[in-house]
């Protein structure tokens, strides 16, 4: 095993699995890095209120982790492997950073693309008050017989809208996109769309704040209209204060900054040695089906993806499987074991989150600079009784991916959107009256480096 280098004392020790066990037990909450007391307005500033997303960062820690490792003028390359919202990304380029990262999700894509790109506030509020000059009609009751715009409704997922729409929200989405598809103008058009995604959990019958697809019986869907106009005052109130702050080099030419593909987070889209800081959270192993969670921007923006199919490119869902790859943790190796005598299939998507894990870690790797830093953001939890050690689990991977331990950071999550319990029997989520344990009280920075 590589030897690290531990913060505090700065010399080379190497730690065996029982080590990096002990070590963890022994790691007290920071509670400047709990940001508690922090207000909504401030965890949603700037672009950061487009669009909801599960378990996304507050931009005070990407800030916090940027300006503690961050040393010098730059500029900088910040990276994010997962980068989900697009938090981590939005932070760097406001401050002129050049950033770079990837997603599987289409709606990530989207997502981020909006909320990295800051928009003339001027040009951006004559676009939006023809675009609802435009659509001032859908404002009656009687949308029919209108021929102005005819709806994009996409039939290859006709089953699955009508499945969660009523049928005059199908026909009102639909002439919203169709006059967002006229839109010329990308960077506007993009940011419609972000907020078209947005809305579609409001305007149907989905249950709000569910971790899995469900229906609320008994929800009354806002009308579309309504829904998206008052999102989008919130995010052009969000797109002046990022305008504001971001730099005139970015603001003319945000492109030049931002390096996105959706793809495979173990195919980063940038040079070996390149990247000074990569901040991140990876997906937690069976918490979030990221596939379900986003799949009403699917069949809408994307009607032609196989949802099934889809789900499987996602690392950390059920879908996954070893391939007949090794991992090399050995604590990894104890959980996995573990938890076979409770169930093999849930056995089997940890191992192979794990080594998915393991070859991100590669990457990460090969894209940091030498002597730069990695910021991965994970929890433990419980499952079927087992410990899920995801954090010891983590560092002794990224020892075989031969980078270095600098300091773990435990802290509270009180401002994270994460399902508070679980069911230990089931290991499914559960209200907080109904489950009987913790999911994800405490998480931990692993701040690694590439010596």
């Amino acid at each position: 095993m590589p030897p690290i280098i531990l913060e505090q004392t700065k010399t080379e020790k190497f730690l065996t699995s029982g080590e990096i066990s002990q070590f963890f037990k022994e790691i007290k909450i920071a509670k400047e890095w709990s940001f508690e007391g922090t207000l909504p307005s401030q965890t949603s500033k700037l672009s950061h209120c487009y669009h909801r997303y599960p378990a996304k960062f507050i931009p005070q820690l990407v800030e916090k982790l940027m300006d503690e490792y961050l040393i010098g003028t730059g500029p900088f390359h910040v990276n994010d492997l997962f980068m989900g919202s697009g938090t981590t990304l939005a932070c760097a380029v406001s401050r002129g950073y050049f950033a770079s990262g990837t997603d599987i999700n289409f709606s990530s894509e989207l997502i981020t693309r909006t909320k990295c790109a800051p928009i003339d506030p001027a040009k951006l509020n004559d676009k939006m008050n023809k675009f609802f000059d435009d659509l001032s009609f859908l404002s009656g009751k009687i949308l029919t017989g209108n021929k102005k715009y005819k709806p994009v409704i996409p039939e290859a997922k006709i089953e699955r809208i009508k499945y969660w729409f009523n049928d005059s929200a199908i026909e009102e989405l639909g002439i919203i996109l169709a006059r967002i598809k006229l839109e010329k103008d990308k960077d506007i058009r993009i940011f419609l769309l972000c907020c078209f995604s947005h809305i579609l959990k409001t305007t149907s019958r989905w249950l709000m704040g569910s971790t899995k697809p469900t229906i609320d019986k008994n929800k009354k869907p806002m009308k579309p209209i309504k829904a998206f106009a008052r999102h989008l005052k919130k995010m052009l109130r969000g797109n002046e204060m990022f305008w504001d702050v971001a730099p005139s080099e970015v603001k003319r030419d945000v492109e030049k900054y931002l390096n996105i593909k959706r793809q495979d987070a173990r195919i980063q889209p940038v040079d070996s040695n390149s990247v000074d800081i990569q901040i991140t959270s990876s997906p937690y192993v069976t918490s979030y089906e990221y596939a379900d969670l986003h799949q009403l921007t699917t069949i809408w923006l994307e009607p032609l993806i196989n949802l099934s199919d889809y789900k499987k490119t996602f690392i950390g869902t059920s879908a996954g499987t070893n391939g007949g790859r090794i991992l090399k943790s050995t604590i990894g190796q104890g959980i996995v074991s573990e938890m076979k005598l409770k169930s093999g299939k849930m056995a089997d998507e940890i191992e192979a989150f794990y080594i998915d894990m393991q070859e991100c870690f590669n990457e990460t790797y090969r894209i940091l600079k030498n002597g730069s830093r990695c910021c991965y953001v994970i929890g433990n939890t419980k499952l079927k009784g087992v410990d899920i050690l995801n954090a010891e689990v983590f560092v002794e991977s990224m020892y075989h991916a031969n980078l270095s331990l600098d300091k773990v950071i435990k802290r509270e999550i009180p401002s994270k959107i994460l399902p508070q319990k679980r069911d230990e029997k089931t290991g499914r989520f559960a209200s907080n009256g109904n489950g009987n344990s913790y999911a994800y009280p405490t998480e931990y920075i692993l701040i690694m480096r590439k010596l």
